[in-house]
């Protein structure tokens, strides 16, 4: 066990802080001063600093490296931030909780790991999604549509498992587990 950063602004890989993951994405933005009350996101189990690294290390900087720059959408959630959003995320599997416990000390996701949604300006987030599953090692990733945000996780599970949030007529999302080329 590492003991947590006290400073956001501490580099947690090549091109991000912790800060960036952790104030990035539309609740967060909505919520920060000036306009909103502002809420304290940051995580509080060193374990969740780790797998923000691992994150950066094994996706987010090759993505980086790769594309030119990226844009994060949703990066780390802690239990005060989903509080504020409703109906599209499930803590218990996603993986943004990461490694942080509930009041009664059990994970919120009993995956562990980390997550963040990204995309790359520009670019087909099926191209983004086929150059994940050739060149970096990762849990879970979701695709979406070609111009929305990707959903990559890293974790002990290391499932490299691919699902396709396909749309019904009713406009649903439905997961549906593919094959990368598929997508």
């Amino acid at each position: 066990m590492t003991i947590a950063p006290t400073n956001l602004d501490e580099p947690c890989g090549e091109h991000f802080t912790y800060r960036d993951l952790v104030e990035c994405g539309e609740t967060w933005s909505h919520l920060a001063p000036p306009a909103g009350e502002g809420i304290d996101n940051a995580p509080r189990v060193s374990e969740t600093f780790n797998a923000l690294r691992s994150l950066c290390a094994t996706v987010l900087d090759p993505a980086v490296n790769r594309f030119g720059r990226i844009v994060l959408t949703y990066g780390f959630a802690s239990p005060r931030l989903t509080r504020h959003i409703r109906g599209r995320i499930a803590p218990a599997i996603d993986q943004h909780a990461s490694h942080e416990v509930n009041r009664a000390g059990v994970p919120i996701c009993s995956r562990l790991g980390a997550a963040a949604d990204f995309l790359v300006p520009g670019v087909d987030s099926r191209e983004v999604a086929r150059w994940i599953v050739d060149s970096a090692a990762f849990d879970r990733l979701y695709f979406y549509d070609p111009d929305r945000p990707l959903h990559v996780s890293v974790g002990p599970e290391n499932m490299r498992q691919v699902v396709h949030m396909r749309r019904t007529a009713s406009g649903r999302r439905v997961p549906r587990i593919v094959a990368v080329g598929s997508l």
